[in-house]
């Protein structure tokens, strides 16, 4: 499920406060994009980066104990070198694109997943009617698409799936849509810094651990009807 559904659903685990811990204070619009269109059961889901973990490991939770080539890159400041088979790694800035060219389980993806949450799975494969395709690149930090009426275009990731679960959990104000447009402004109200870090100096362990607490403002147009919804978030 991915993280703008679990806000919606007030399940503020640990995935979903890894997508806000890099957060300041303020307005951070054109965020969490969506355009997907639904046809013959089949969706086409294409958003931007943010929800490049989550769709990674929705295909690989149906890929399961089945192998398929895997392609793309695993992109972490960290140091992977030993914990992963990777064709090539190449670095820009402390960036660090481990290219990834092999055969991989659906499991053995997970696993990378659980063991390194800070990591940005740019990873492309297919299993089934489940194709995903991710561009193999670190994603433009800063606050994308900020300008007035400025909205870009959602097309990092793309999935193909004929998954209803998959496609209700886009597109939950309407599963039976044919065509939707979202967009999403992450409003930082206040962070919350725990305790026992109020007195710290250690600042890169101070914005890790705090909490961002906020609102979400999600506009989508579906089918021609336009939604527009707050939803009210810790994490």
């Amino acid at each position: 499920m991915n993280f703008i559904k679990k806000v919606v659903d007030k399940n503020f685990d640990e995935s979903v406060h890894l997508r806000f811990q890099k957060f300041s204070k303020g307005e951070f619009r054109n965020k969490a994009l969506i355009k997907a269109k639904k046809s013959g059961g089949k969706y086409s889901i294409n958003t931007s980066p943010e929800f490049a973990n989550d769709m990674v490991k929705d295909v690989a939770e149906k890929l399961g104990n089945n192998k398929t080539k895997i392609t793309g890159a695993i992109i972490s400041t960290s140091d992977l070198k030993n914990d992963l088979e990777f064709k090539e790694i190449k670095q820009f800035q402390g960036v660090k694109r481990y290219l990834m060219d092999k055969e991989m389980s659906g499991l053995e993806i997970i696993d990378l997943l659980d063991k390194f949450p800070k990591a940005f799975f740019a990873l492309s494969f297919e299993f089934g009617e489940n194709k995903l395709k991710i561009k193999p690149k670190a994603p433009k930090s800063g606050k994308f698409g900020s300008k007035e009426n400025e909205t870009p275009k959602p097309d990092f990731c793309k999935l193909i799936t004929v998954d209803k679960e998959i496609g209700k959990s886009f597109v939950f104000e309407k599963p039976e849509f044919r065509k939707a447009k979202i967009t999403h402004t992450f409003f930082i109200d206040r962070i919350e810094i725990p305790e026992e870090l109020k007195n710290s100096k250690d600042f890169a362990m101070i914005r890790e651990k705090s909490k961002r607490i906020g609102r979400i403002l999600r506009k989508a147009e579906i089918d021609g009807e336009k939604i527009t919804k707050e939803y009210e978030f810790m994490a």
